[in-house]
């Protein structure tokens, strides 16, 4: 029996344009549409994919009743309103993180999601990042043992940044921390308690009265005895763009390199002092994707051009190769019929950490419970 393929139609075009060529080359999906508001941008990346269909207007593509999916790229403060219309119009959606910038949100794309029964995916690159899959695989396998406790970061200077960045508080967008902390184990966030620290410049401070440099938080996990230390920073703190996953056993522990790019250290119990460090390279995990969007894992800079117009974009680099692996986890759970991972009710608990962990900061580290929306 043939299957379908899944109309998807990409929205936003800086960072969205890069799963264009994933889309077009999955078995199992149609690139159909693609969506951005200024039109010269729109045409540029429409003329040099090869791709007919275009949308100035968002409202005007959820009418389309070909698009049986939207893959949503906007800015941060968009994610809740464009998620909860493509989900009045019938569509299934995938969306880049974060989920949205308020719990009252995240409840309502949950609600959502269970009334209508459509697909939500939030799209967390570090979970689906070759590094993280490789630390996965070994925990899978046993041999990190019993795992002891959990860390991870997110740090970015976001300085000239425009629209909404300036004094972003750094915990609303925490879910590269959050994720991998949660999902090795399956984990669901229960609890946490976050202390700010440092000042930011004032001019940042007055948008959202957030003033911390940095947001450190705990997170206890539900039914567990884990618990798990994430930490977050955005102005005023000199440090190169990190993502970073560590993660402590009784038989080995693994932690992400200081600086990108560099290969991950596996630390082995029971061996001499300086024989417990090794260096390793997380495989890109190619294998567990169909062949035609293989390629995509790997670090590569893509070269297009369309008349005058010349687009350049890099693969695989700078999120772990996960794009392919997002993308065919969004497209595989609509053929399948089944909730991807993360689903919405996942990707509310994961997004409402970082919102709570804010509160907590601004209470003087108080510990907060998490929505019992994302408990479920």
């Amino acid at each position: 029996m043939k299957t379908r393929r899944i109309n998807v139609a990409i929205v936003g075009l800086g960072f969205g344009a890069e799963f264009i060529p994933i889309y077009q080359r999955h078995p199992h999906a149609n690139l159909y549409a693609i969506c951005q508001r200024t039109r010269s941008k729109l045409d540029a990346v429409g003329d040099a994919f090869g791709v007919g269909k275009r949308y100035g207007d968002y409202r005007e593509l959820l009418r389309d009743p070909d698009v049986d999916a939207v893959h949503i790229n906007s800015p941060i403060p968009d994610h809740a309103g464009m998620t909860i219309a493509a989900l009045k119009a019938g569509k299934h959606v995938a969306c880049t993180v974060p989920m949205a910038t308020s719990i009252a949100d995240c409840r309502t794309i949950v609600q959502l999601q269970k009334k209508t029964g459509l697909t939500y995916m939030m799209m967390e690159t570090v979970v689906y990042a070759r590094e993280f899959l490789f630390i996965k695989e070994l925990y899978d396998k046993g041999e990190l043992g019993k795992i002891q406790f959990l860390q991870a970061s997110h740090q970015q200077d976001m300085d000239g940044w425009p629209n909404y960045w300036p004094g972003l508080p750094p915990m609303w967008y925490a879910t590269h921390c959050v994720g991998p902390v949660c999902a090795l184990t399956k984990a669901t966030a229960e609890y946490v308690s976050c202390f700010g620290s440092g000042t930011i410049r004032d001019e940042l401070v007055a948008k959202y009265q957030s003033p911390f440099a940095v947001e450190s938080t705990h997170v206890k996990l539900k039914d567990s005895d884990l618990s798990a230390r994430i930490y977050r920073s955005l102005f005023d703190v000199a440090r190169q763009y990190r993502e970073s996953f560590d993660v402590y056993g009784s038989k080995a522990s693994v932690e992400w390199p200081l600086v990108e790019h560099e290969p991950l250290v596996m630390h082995r119990a029971k061996r001499p002092e300086p024989e417990i460090p090794k260096r390793v390279t997380a495989p890109d995990y190619a294998s567990r994707l169909p062949e035609p969007i293989r390629p995509f894992t790997t670090q590569g800079v893509y070269e297009l051009a369309a008349g005058k117009t010349h687009l350049s974009f890099t693969q695989g680099s700078g999120h772990g190769g996960s794009h392919p692996h997002l993308a065919h986890e969004f497209v595989m759970s609509i053929v399948d019929g089944r909730q991807p991972y993360p689903d919405a009710v996942r990707s509310a608990n994961w997004t409402c950490v970082g919102l709570c962990a804010h509160q907590s900061a601004l209470k003087g580290g108080k510990t907060l419970r998490l929505p019992a929306f994302t408990l479920e």
